[in-house]
């Protein structure tokens, strides 16, 4: 009977110790599920706000370049408005130079009519002299138009000038082979850099720089929109070696503008 009991003892102990190590288990394979469905949310929260970053991203360089279409679009009309006023202008200053030139043939002729000459009947009369003070004042008239639109031909030379400049520089770009700075960010998603570079560095839209790292060419970027401290650039993936990436901390060098 006394080794009945004994049995019994030992068989609820071996069980005691069974359900203590399941209980052990299940409470970690409980810890476990409970990790792994943190990581998971975590890792959904973090794919959300990247999507959200890279949309945000997408949408600010979309309305940057068309920004600056808007502008280039203006200055175009602007440039075609003045060289229609200027083309007007140089015709009204044509027309006053002929005028000025047949008023002052009409004068020539004048005086020497109103000289007095060996016949009488030639001599100088009151209306011939009021035709000369008339030509004269038409002259003087003419002369005044003429000076007021050369002026005005001149302003608006001027001011057509600077669009054309500025449609030059867009279109041909000056090579600045000393620009140098470096990539801040990338964004492989959506396959742009952001560059500690930006206008006040020369950088200008549709420019391509060369991207080194420890001075060996691994690719080239285009700049899409330009800030006055900062850049955007697109990746040109055919540029690159099989396998690499642009990261943070390369450095790019200004390789010149595109047309």
């Amino acid at each position: 009977m006394i080794g009945v009991s004994i049995l019994f003892l030992i068989l609820a102990a071996i069980f005691g110790l069974f359900n203590s190590h399941k209980g052990k288990m299940l409470r970690a394979n409980a810890a476990n599920a409970a990790a792994i469905r943190d990581v998971a949310e975590h890792r959904r929260a973090t794919q959300g706000r990247n999507l959200e970053t890279r949309e945000t991203s997408a949408g600010e360089g979309e309305a940057k370049i068309a920004e600056a279409e808007n502008k280039a679009a203006k200055a175009e009309a602007e440039l075609t408005q003045l060289q229609k006023e200027k083309s007007d202008l140089q015709s009204k200053v044509d027309t006053s130079q002929n005028e000025i030139a047949s008023l002052q043939k009409r004068i020539e002729e004048a005086e020497k009519m109103a000289k007095p000459a060996a016949n009488p009947a030639t001599a100088s009369t009151p209306e011939l002299q009021a035709q000369l003070d008339d030509a004269r004042h038409q002259l003087d008239s003419a002369e005044k138009e003429k000076a007021f639109l050369s002026e005005k031909l001149q302003t608006t030379q001027e001011r057509s000038t600077q669009p054309q400049e500025e449609k030059k520089r867009r279109e041909t770009g000056t090579r600045k082979p000393g620009v140098r700075g470096n990539v801040l960010a990338v964004n492989q998603a959506y396959n742009f850099v952001v560059l500690n570079l930006g206008a006040r560095q020369g950088v200008e839209p549709n420019s391509e720089m060369l991207v080194l790292r420890e001075g060996t060419l691994i690719g080239k970027i285009r700049i899409s929109s330009v800030e006055p401290a900062t850049a955007i650039g697109d990746i040109i993936t055919s540029s690159l070696a099989r396998g690499v990436q642009v990261q943070p901390g390369d450095t790019v060098v200004y390789a010149g503008t595109n047309s």
